[in-house]
């Protein structure tokens, strides 16, 4: 199947935490938080007996959110009775997003599109508002996860689920397991013109900060640009990991202006500060500064 990545324009989503539907406490300790999304979670931090409970909770919350002026996305359950419910209170003007798990298949995000479609009409909302994160987290998603990346225009972005995918693959949750799968989801979340989501890790490793935030480097290498994240420590981390550094945009500039003076002589290659500079090269820094402006911008 061909792939053809999308045109939609992506939101600058650096951080995206997670906040138990069920507690009071950290729905009123996130408002406080500076994340780009701030994830009203249905799935792994609500007990099966509180399911209902969390469902008939996410609309007050996700409007008290959307009222604050802050992004939102819900993360909905898996089996398909409890997804069905959490979609008909989870689709409304206040929720952006919503993160789908243990994602299998393309065809599973498609019957997912699908009733979202009638609940927006329904619901007299706009065709589409409702995008879609896109979970990978067993061995038949990782092997379908170019078709998941462009399953749906809905499919706004891509991340592994690292804890679930070890017990799929019956694996450690460590660096040498983790990282194909994560390579594997920046590729096609770029073939498929979305974001790629997520780092190296486990989500639940949060009181090591320097180790966490070594972890988001490395991921901004690797091509990620926004993370889940379950503690608000995290969150500054985040922030600032996945924006450009001064020094980065500075130097960008700085070559883009070299690049642009070396072309007015009709050279496309040249040596800058001991480096040589083609138009790769200066792709990147147009990135980087792109970035920036987008990051300045919200």
């Amino acid at each position: 199947m061909r792939i053809t990545p999308s045109t939609q324009a992506l939101p600058v989503w650096r951080s995206i935490l997670f906040v138990p539907a069920v507690s009071d406490r950290f729905v009123e300790s996130a408002l406080k938080q500076a994340a780009d999304v701030l994830q009203i979670d249905l799935e792994d931090s609500v007990g099966p007996d509180q399911k209902a409970f969390a469902r008939e909770r996410v609309a007050a919350i996700a409007d008290r959110f959307a009222q604050a002026g802050r992004q939102v996305s819900v993360r909905v359950n898996r089996p398909w009775r409890l997804l069905v419910r959490d979609l008909e209170a989870v689709v409304r003007p206040a929720v952006q997003a919503i993160a789908l798990p243990k994602v299998p298949d393309a065809a599973f995000i498609q019957s997912v599109s699908e009733v979202l479609d009638e609940l927006e009409h329904e619901s007299g909302m706009q065709r589409g508002h409702t995008r879609i994160i896109a979970m990978v987290e067993d061995a038949q998603g990782l092997a379908c996860i170019h078709e998941i990346a462009s399953a749906h225009p809905r499919v706004i972005g891509l991340i592994v689920g690292a804890e679930d995918l070890a017990v799929s693959l019956q694996m450690s949750v460590d660096d040498d397991g983790l990282y194909v799968p994560n390579v594997m989801a920046v590729t096609a979340a770029r073939r498929a013109g979305i974001l790629p989501i997520g780092f190296i890790g486990s989500v639940a490793d949060f009181k090591d900060t320097d180790q966490f935030r070594a972890r988001i480097r490395r991921a901004r290498k690797l091509g990620f640009e926004s993370a889940f994240c379950v503690h608000p420590s995290q969150v500054s981390v985040l922030n600032e990991e996945f924006a450009p550094s001064e020094a980065e945009v500075a130097h960008a500039q700085a070559v883009v202006e070299a690049y642009e003076a070396q072309m007015s002589h009709g050279k496309a290659a040249f040596s800058f500060k001991g480096r040589m500079v083609d138009l790769p090269v200066v792709y990147q820094a147009q990135q980087i500064m792109r970035r920036h402006q987008a990051v300045q911008a919200k």
